[in-house]
């Protein structure tokens, strides 16, 4: 591809559809040159096999999704992802099975039932998650006959996550790629102005915790003049079991899924979103405490009435915040004069010290039966050289610079954030578990919030936690039922 030295750092953006069908914009990632590259990963002991020896090489992998995630730009473009590589280097190519996000389950069923099952999906956690009720029900294939996370210099940082996706000792998820779940954007302006210490500098002091965020959502907070001090989806999610690193479903050495309600921390994060609650901070329209709905839940919105001083904090992911200048600076703030930053999540101050960050992996699965698992497996190969790639690095951090004018501070805010995250692996275990779990565990999730404080965490948990127990007996009971057949 000669072309690619005229254009090299073309700073372009596309638009992919992610999640519920929400759509985020997402950097290209450009470098020199396959050979350049492989060379700088050459030194630090991380190669792709020649191409002529790969298996998978020269091959077509179907990709089962409801985004093409590999093949979304345009012939003028030229994109050095992973798929790039994985054309150029060992002349393969992508089908694109498409199917909608919300019947993608019953699809890949029709289609396994059919004997026609595509080569690789998708995995995540949370909202489209894949472990491990999909692997329960015969869908994925393990992927250690192909994937050493303990040993192969290429996979090796991805172990900690990778070990959320085992399943009878085996693993059921390829994951390329960590990063952040929530952190706390905020507008520096408002906090100068109301005299707070900036959450930025409190954390580099070791000092950002749950009472010095509590006590500025305390000061800030006054219905009475519509000003609120946290609003969006993530609140208590954030407070009570990103920051903590414990969940309310955890899983234990045996591979079950537990429950957690009776863990001290989980309560006093709790006793947290209480105190948010029943002081009425969350922002509403009239008793809806998920006023969010009224101006609609996509990310665009997310930040709405910070940079007027109305909401002081809005967790969120940075979906969130990753948007032009014009559209952040009418949310969130003036990027330009300052005023946007992030930080960690607050920290337990009676904890052990540690700052928690959820992470957020990006994956794929295996599916079970396909019939080209070398190009899947060469193709996702391909796709985390280039994330670890440091010219595929530095442009990123280039097009955050310069296209969306982040400051120095503000990328080692970020930097921190992945570091803090890859330093505490910690993911959620709900999102692929029964529906009758996922029905239990969101009354946690937003019970005490959505109610204003009228009913305690105690409460929900008193109601709820028998149900959780026998559910989790009736999931546990399928994972031990599950053999995988060779």
């Amino acid at each position: 591809m000669k072309r690619i030295a005229a254009i090299l750092l073309a700073l372009v953006c596309i638009m992919t559809t992610v999640g519920c069908g929400k759509k985020q914009r997402k950097p290209i990632r450009l470098t020199l040159s396959t050979e350049d590259s492989e060379a700088i990963m050459r030194a630090a002991g991380i190669t792709l096999p020649p191409a002529e020896e790969a298996p998978g090489a020269g091959t077509v992998v179907q990709w089962y999704s409801w985004i093409d995630l590999f093949q979304n730009y345009s012939d003028e473009e030229i994109v050095q992802t992973g798929y790039w590589t994985f054309r150029e280097k060992y002349g393969g190519s992508i089908k694109w099975v498409e199917t909608t996000y919300d019947t993608r389950n019953t699809d890949l069923a029709n289609l396994l039932v059919a004997g026609t099952p595509p080569d690789m999906t998708n995995a995540g956690t949370a909202m489209h998650a894949t472990f491990p009720l999909n692997v329960t029900k015969g869908m994925y294939q393990p992927v250690d006959r192909w994937i050493d996370y303990d040993n192969d210099p290429l996979w090796k940082e991805m172990k900690d996550a990778g070990e959320y996706y085992v399943l009878g000792g085996k693993h059921f998820a390829i994951v390329y790629d960590l990063t952040f779940k929530d952190v706390i954007p905020y507008n520096r302006r408002v906090m100068n102005e109301w005299g707070f210490d900036d959450p930025w500098q409190l954390y580099l002091n070791d000092e950002w915790t749950w009472d010095k965020f509590y006590d500025m959502c305390l000061d800030f907070n006054s219905p009475d003049d519509n000003r609120f001090a946290v609003d969006g989806w993530y609140v208590t999610c954030s407070l009570v079991e990103e920051s903590t690193g414990h969940y309310i479903i955890e899983r234990d050495e045996d591979g079950h899924y537990i429950s957690n309600l009776d863990d001290p921390i989980i309560l006093q994060a709790h006793d947290l979103v209480y105190n948010i609650a029943k002081n009425d901070m969350m922002f509403r329209v009239g008793n809806d405490y998920w006023g969010i709905n009224s101006y609609g839940g996509s990310a665009s919105n997310y930040g709405y009435r910070v940079k007027d001083g109305l909401t002081l904090f809005w967790p969120c992911d940075d979906e969130g915040f990753i948007r032009p200048v014009e559209e952040l600076k009418n949310t969130f703030g003036d990027v330009t004069e300052g005023e946007f930053m992030i930080c960690p999540l607050p920290r337990n101050p009676d904890g052990d010290g540690i700052y928690y960050l959820n992470a957020m992996p990006d994956a794929f699965n295996l599916i079970n039966g396909a019939t080209n698992p070398e190009g899947a497996v060469l193709l996702a190969m391909c796709t985390r050289f280039k994330i670890m790639d440091p010219t595929v690095v530095n442009i990123d951090r280039k097009q955050l610079k310069e296209k969306y004018l982040w400051s120095d501070e503000m990328l080692s805010a970020w930097d921190e954030c992945i570091a803090l995250t890859k330093a505490n692996v910690r993911l959620y275990y709900n999102g692929n578990l029964t529906e009758r779990v996922e029905q239990i565990y969101n009354q946690f999730d937003w019970g005490v919030m959505r109610t204003g404080g009228a009913n305690t965490f105690t409460q929900i948990r008193e109601q709820n936690a028998d149900a959780l127990e026998y559910y989790l007996g009736e999931l546990n009971s399928m994972i031990d039922s599950y053999v995988y057949n060779e």
